[in-house]
């Protein structure tokens, strides 16, 4: 299932009321900072653990299972890297690595954004022809922190920031915000959690990959048509308002 072609002489963006759009790698840079801090806790945990330990899929077990506890964003994943130091080393990692990993976190919540190439003019495009949102997943704080500084925060008419982006998440914000989910456009980067949630409640969903994935977010196979383009670049175009 994909977003239908509008017909002759319409265009698309009339079939939707609002069309949100995700935050982390799909407005901003997000990724490298975790993938950066991933190589990092590696270096120095490294020196403390047996041979034969795979110390990114320790980081990565830890994470899985501390998101029903902690959820997503940087707080959790610092806590994850001080669990999985400590489990994988027997707690015997020096205290001077204890507090590298926990200032590689506090660098990473303070770091300013980064916004992606043209997405403020993407931003004002659409934001001039209908509603436009904001969803996205992860700590509250953080996340708001990232969205007043981002300069961009002006463009939504609504701002929603979740603990996790599931099917029953998406209903819940579709019901608050009052737009039925036919009339509904997702645009994110990924297909796990922009994706497949919307277009499972019959709405509709445009997925611009990023050159980095979380692993958690990967999804190896599904049965969706998804409508994909290159750049957020070429959104106003695939709406017709370019």
């Amino acid at each position: 299932m994909s977003p239908s072609h509008a017909p002759a002489g319409q265009r698309r963006i009339d079939e939707f009321d609002v069309v949100a759009f995700d935050a982390d790698d799909t407005l901003w840079r997000s990724q490298e900072s975790f993938t950066n801090a991933e190589s990092k806790f590696t270096e120095l945990v490294g020196p403390y653990v047996p041979p034969g330990v795979d110390l990114d899929d320790a980081l990565s077990a830890v994470e899985r299972a501390d998101i029903s506890v902690t959820g997503y964003g940087v707080k959790a994943f610092t806590l994850s890297m001080l669990r999985a130091a400590l489990d994988v080393t027997e707690g015997s990692v020096p205290a001077p690595v204890i507090g590298e990993l926990l200032d590689i976190g506090r660098s990473m919540l303070t770091a300013p954004v980064r916004l992606l190439p043209h997405v403020p003019q993407v931003l004002a495009e659409v934001s001039a022809h209908c509603r436009v949102a904001m969803i996205t997943k992860g700590d509250l704080v953080h996340q708001t922190r990232k969205v007043t500084t981002s300069g961009i925060e002006h463009h939504f008419s609504e701002i929603e920031i979740v603990l996790e982006k599931d099917a029953a998440t998406y209903a819940r914000v579709l019901k608050r915000i009052g737009v039925e989910p036919e009339r509904f456009c997702m645009i994110g980067n990924s297909v796990r959690s922009d994706i497949l949630p919307v277009m499972a409640l019959g709405g509709h969903a445009v997925h611009i990959p990023y050159h980095l994935t979380w692993e958690l977010e990967q999804v190896d196979d599904h049965d969706e048509d998804v409508s994909e383009l290159a750049s957020i670049t070429e959104v106003p175009a695939w709406l017709g308002i370019a």
